[in-house]
């Protein structure tokens, strides 16, 4: 891939796009067989083999940006600020506007390119790429995109001579995409020996052998070649991934080997989680002849080759430039490729374009193609990203859709859990328990109860919450946020003090650097009135979380009641001016109380309160109302002699 190419990708897409979260506390993870890889090439990898036998890539940080081109700076400028906040249609508008005044640059050219893929709008690509072609132009990228579109109307007669006539770059994985570009040209110009004389030569290529295999399976079963696809199949790294292992499953049951099939569901976890799978392993279980329908034709079998590049580039610390344009030109070839739209969907999430994204997922959910992990993942992200109102959503459909799937339910609770809904949360992991506690493996219930247990807590539920937290430490009695919060939860009622102490000491020798359980081990100190040694716990504390206000009001009654008076009111400014209204836990009247008369006079008033403060004790009168500057003057008239 030439240089032009790499930093039209990198002004057009902006930062590397950050890889999908993990599911919240509760990693939701694709079922796949222990140990798997799929067939999928690495970032930068090359078909060609170096001298030393290693295959090195093209590092994007070692290519120099060029300046913006003289007299479409402003169109530039304002393209590069969209893109660097992924806002693909003001990019793609803006890189369309420079490419307008100077329509020979290949770097403009590429960035519209790009952005205009990237934001769904295809066609407007393919035109551009039509455009450039005719004027006697043309770059990389734009031959791959007038490719794709000449797949999609299967003139594969013209895939193969553009193939002929312009080959990728040796970088980035361009001969390798050539290679399989090519083995579905010959499959859909109907010249399945050459198309899988290709593969097999490309599968002794290093590096290139399990993702060729692969295709070859796939090319195989769609002629009806099963013996030669469930041979193929046999490769671990072949099969080993999700669409892998559908694709084998559905090849051994056209060989009538149901039984061997049925085996290969045996070693992985959490089937459940993935209710194709499962519906598939319940057919084969049933007798069906299960049909193979992974790729039925050459159009579907170049989108799935697309796909499998996209997903590889998605993973890692970073997600490549390429993996959103190699998701959409799958999508562009085959609209009805639940995982291309998947993948363009996650990646749009991942970039923080979620109005989108959601035109995907609601695309979907209506195909009854959606796929509960991505879901789960889709769930979190929405949450972290603070859009809870969608979050909830999402949820709510997820378990109108799959209601037996208990981690639907645990998500629905998170999310209202984090809009400060507990008591709507409790009936959901009631829910969420009773799938999960009448499953064989009672540890499957552990997070559940621990969650229910906040959400009671939270509304007042103490016995309540108090047997949860510790139903779920006799499942996971070293899981340190339980021993927390149940400790916590009554240091803060003052309550079986002793007994907490020893829960949050164990916690903090499991998490010893962890903030909160530093906070609740000071905070345990003090209320046995060992303030001494709530000391060097607290200042840790703080020292982790000092942006939290009530970590810094904390500190600041510990340094009052060890005699650091000075100290404790500078912890206490500071804990008010760290306030924001979410902070439910944090009393700002009462900080302001202890600012104004000291922390011994708001205990005192507690005490003789029952435990909590009176309204407005300790708070600086309001100052008297000032006469507005007419009474006042006509008060200064009539004083005068």
């Amino acid at each position: 891939m030439n240089p032009s190419l790499i930093l039209a990708l990198v002004a057009a897409l902006g930062p590397a796009l950050p890889t999908a979260a993990g599911a919240h506390r509760l990693q939701a993870q694709a079922v796949t067989a222990e140990g798997a890889t799929p067939p999928f090439p690495v970032l930068g990898q090359r078909v060609s083999q170096a001298t030393d036998g290693t295959y090195p890539g093209l590092d994007l940080r070692m290519v120099t940006e060029p300046a913006p081109v003289p007299g479409q700076a402003g169109a530039y400028l304002a393209a590069r600020q969209a893109a660097a906040e992924n806002d693909f249609a003001a990019a793609a508008q803006y890189f369309s506007q420079a490419v307008e005044a100077d329509p020979a640059d290949e770097f403009l050219q590429d960035g519209a390119i790009v952005s205009l893929v990237s934001a769904g709008m295809v066609d407007q690509a393919v035109a551009l790429a039509d455009r450039i072609e005719a004027a006697g132009g043309g770059t990389e990228l734009s031959a791959l995109l007038r490719r794709v579109d000449r797949a999609r109307a299967e003139d594969w007669p013209a895939v193969l001579q553009m193939l002929d006539s312009m080959p990728s770059d040796p970088s980035a994985g361009g001969p390798l995409l050539d290679g399989l570009f090519r083995a579905w040209a010959l499959m859909g110009a109907g010249r399945a020996s050459d198309a899988f004389a290709l593969l097999e030569k490309m599968g002794n290529e290093p590096g290139a052998g399990g993702m060729a295999h692969f295709q070859l399976a796939l090319a195989k079963a769609s002629v009806g070649d099963y013996e030669g696809a469930a041979l193929l199949l046999e490769d671990p790294v072949a099969s080993t991934h999700l669409q892998g292992l559908t694709a084998r499953v559905q090849v051994l049951s056209q060989l009538e080997r149901n039984d061997q099939a049925l085996a290969l569901f045996e070693p992985l976890d959490r089937i459940e989680d993935e209710p194709q799978l499962a519906a598939l392993r319940d057919r084969l279980a049933a007798g069906d002849r299960v049909p193979f329908d992974v790729v039925t034709n050459a159009r579907e079998g170049l989108a799935q080759v697309l796909v499998t590049f996209g997903g590889a580039l998605m993973g890692g610390q970073e997600t490549d430039p390429l993996a959103l344009l190699y998701a959409r030109l799958a999508q562009y070839l085959d609209p009805d490729e639940p995982d291309a739209r998947l993948l363009s969907a996650q990646l749009l999430m991942n970039a923080g374009q979620f109005d989108l994204a959601e035109r995907d997922y609601e695309a979907l959910r209506a195909a009854g193609q959606m796929r509960p992990v991505s879901e789960l993942a889709r769930i979190d992200t929405l949450a972290r990203a603070d859009r809870l109102e969608a979050a909830e959503a999402a949820a709510r459909a997820l378990t109108a859709d799959y209601p037996q799937l208990a981690q639907g339910w645990v998500s629905l609770g998170d999310v209202l859990r984090q809009r400060d809904r507990f008591a709507e949360a409790v009936p959901v992991y009631d829910r969420a328990l009773e799938i999960l506690q009448a499953q064989e493996d009672p540890q499957a219930s552990w997070f559940a109860l621990y969650a229910r247990g906040i959400s009671r807590e939270r509304s007042g539920d103490f016995d309540g919450a108090d047997a949860d937290f510790q139903a779920a430490l006799q499942l996971q009695p070293d899981q340190a946020p339980i021993l927390n919060y149940l400790g916590y939860s009554w240091v803060d009622r003052n309550i079986r003090l002793d007994e907490a102490l020893r829960l949050i000491e164990r916690a903090v020798e499991l998490r010893p650097d962890d903030g909160y359980i530093l906070d609740s081990l000071a905070w345990a100190y003090y209320r046995l009135g060992r303030y001494g040694d709530a000391v060097a716990p607290m200042e840790r504390a703080v020292t982790v979380m000092s942006e939290d206000s009530l970590v810094n009001d904390h500190m600041g009654d510990i340094y009052w009641m060890v005699g650091r008076k000075r100290e404790a009111e500078i912890q206490w400014h500071r804990a008010q001016s760290l306030y924001k209204p979410e902070d439910t836990d944090t009393d700002l009247p009462r900080i302001r109380a202890k600012l104004h008369v000291g922390l011994d006079a708001v205990l005192k008033a507690e005490a003789e309160n029952g435990g909590t403060l009176p309204e407005g004790f300790g708070l600086p009168p309001e100052p008297a109302p000032q006469p507005d500057s007419e009474n006042g003057d006509a008060a200064e008239d009539e004083a005068q002699p």
